[in-house]
């Protein structure tokens, strides 16, 4: 039921246009002659001979004599771009929707990237798998959630350029969007140097490359800053809500922390204030609040990462390039 049941001539032209499409020719850029599509391609060479000749006629390359073959228009490239954004379910276990920051985040993308009269495409993947015959219809994909559990293979077959958010794997050779919280949590301790303040750092049970980061920041922070700062780090299932958070009451009222900071369920602050026995403010991640915590302007960060997307869209012989949008610290 899978078999390709088009005509050969077909499907040898869809296979050298993902061809193209991945390499970012550009009209004017020399193709692969008839030999090197044979050495390429399962294909007879009377079915290249006629694909090469039907895209001639169509103006989709000229070919010279003793120079070659090259590109005139790009099919493939339309007035308008599809972008994705897809995220690891297993990391976001409810779904996007149920958690506060990345419906957030889809909310931003999904405005800036319509507005600028593109089309949105929302999805999620597993550890298992990512959905590479949907990302091949596209032009672009923001992948979120990549850990060391998940299988990466899908990003470096697909045909669409990917950008990853949060994660700078060196496996990866990919365009990569950090959100970085180092310098808010160098601020936070700076901010209250010399209170004897206490601190509880909630670190998220679930593993991924910016939960490791942000949780070394924040010690570096620590050691750096206020050394001499009581601090207590307990991991939290940040996606149960008003599960799991036994343990988290009995550090409260243990620990009795001045800050609490990390990865904060919205349902939380209220029974921190009430397991405690003294004033406490929680910081923790967030989007566009004007709430204490470490806060992204999503405004910001999407005129930052958007127009970056579609440079690479428009040259995607680019070299993969790594930037960093620094979140502020809100007392």
């Amino acid at each position: 039921m899978n078999s390709n049941l088009s005509p050969r001539h077909l499907q040898l032209r869809a296979t050298l246009f993902r061809r193209w499409k991945t390499q970012g020719l550009q009209p004017g850029d020399k193709i692969e002659s008839q030999n090197a599509i044979m050495k390429l391609c399962d294909f007879s060479l009377i079915t290249i001979m006629k694909t090469l000749k039907d895209l001639e006629a169509e103006g989709v390359i000229r070919r010279q004599v003793g120079k070659g073959s090259f590109l005139v228009k790009t099919p493939w490239v339309e007035g308008h771009w599809r972008v994705g954004f897809f995220y690891n379910r297993e990391i976001v276990g409810g779904g996007i929707f149920d958690n506060a920051f990345y419906t957030k985040m889809v909310i931003a993308i999904e405005k800036r990237i319509v507005s600028d009269g593109h089309e949105f495409v929302l999805g999620s993947f597993t550890h298992a798998g990512m959905p590479t015959n949907i990302w091949d219809a596209l032009d672009a994909v923001i992948v979120t959630g990549i850990t060391n559990k998940t299988d990466t293979m899908g990003v470096l077959q697909t045909t669409s350029q990917i950008s990853l958010i949060d994660v700078f794997p060196d496996s990866l050779p990919l365009h990569s969007f950090r959100l970085d919280f180092g310098s808010p949590f160098f601020e936070m301790f700076r901010r209250f140097l010399g209170q004897s303040h206490n601190y509880l750092y909630l670190d998220s049970k679930i593993k991924s490359p910016e939960q490791s980061d942000r949780r070394q920041k924040f010690t570096e922070a620590h050691l750096k800053i206020d050394p001499s700062a009581k601090v207590y780090i307990v991991q939290v299932d940040q996606e149960a809500g008003g599960r799991d958070i036994e343990e988290l009451k009995a550090v409260i009222e243990t620990f009795e922390p001045d800050n609490v900071c990390g990865y904060i369920h919205p349902s939380w602050p209220e029974l921190i204030e009430k397991w405690s026995v003294k004033t406490v403010v929680s910081y923790s991640f967030t989007l566009d609040s004007e709430e204490p915590g470490f806060v992204v302007s999503t405004t910001e960060w999407m005129e930052q990462v958007l127009p970056k997307v579609y440079d690479n869209l428009a040259n995607r012989q680019l070299a993969p390039s790594r930037h960093v949008y620094e979140a502020k610290f809100i007392s």
